[in-house]
């Protein structure tokens, strides 16, 4: 899938792509600007197929590529496109290079078809997405067990700082506790366990999505080293 697109010179572009062979890549495509070039719907970002490339001594090159969807729905959909972009943006933060990324590639594609369905609210799509990339970064949070005392719980806070679930025992022993319903963790433990396939296959009522909300800011906030201009477009556009 093309992540970003950088003009480069009077006709080139540089892509970057998510494989699910290579991770993380970046080819060069030759003419792509140029009116009427077959690379050039191609290298658009959220265009999603095969990509046939040119390994050079230093880069790639873009020889062909066959699309299988361009995500049509979110190019003329503003507040869906800016989600989308939101969501590249982790993923090119967490693939690497040299890497099997195939589970990663999945998450955005299928995270990207429940945005243009539209069958489920895109703030949960947001949640979603974030806590299972998180998770399969191997950062995710502990939501089967207390993070203090590690005992199986049924807690009912949640505590960023200390990366999962906390206990009504060990609560006083942690500041920074969110509140969490029982079936907010339900559906937390539902988003780590499950395959992709079944990510975006429930809905939950208003207070869980906002202590999801609330959880996933702070979690990504600690966890996440890099500031997103894409959230800030995403955010202010839907006043946030």
């Amino acid at each position: 899938m093309v992540l970003l697109t950088t003009p480069i010179g009077e006709y080139d572009k540089r892509v970057v792509l998510l494989t699910k062979e290579r991770g993380k890549i970046a080819a060069f495509a030759r003419g792509a600007r140029r009116p009427n070039n077959p690379l050039s719907g191609a290298t658009e970002p959220f265009s999603f197929g095969s990509f046939s490339l040119y390994e050079g001594r230093t880069s790639y090159t873009m020889v062909s590529a066959s699309i299988s969807n361009y995500f049509a729905e979110l190019r003329m959909d503003v507040e869906g496109a800016c989600y989308g972009f939101y969501f590249m943006d982790i993923a090119n933060y967490y693939a690497r290079e040299a890497n099997d990324e195939t589970e990663l590639l999945k998450l955005l594609y299928q995270t990207l078809r429940a945005l243009a369905k539209k069958s489920i609210p895109d703030r949960l799509i947001r949640y979603i997405y974030e806590l299972k990339a998180i998770t399969i970064n191997g950062e995710g949070p502990d939501v089967f067990h207390c993070v203090i005392c590690r005992k199986s719980t049924e807690g009912r806070f949640f505590s960023p700082l200390k990366g999962g679930l906390v206990c009504d025992g060990c609560r006083p022993h942690s500041v920074d506790c969110l509140p969490m319903d029982p079936s907010t963790l339900y559906a937390m433990q539902y988003i780590e366990t499950s395959s992709i396939e079944k990510l975006y296959t429930f809905a939950v009522s208003e207070k869980v999505l906002g202590e999801l909300g609330a959880i996933m800011k702070r979690y990504m906030e600690i966890y996440v080293d890099r500031h997103f201009k894409s959230l800030d477009i995403l955010e202010q556009m839907i006043g946030a």
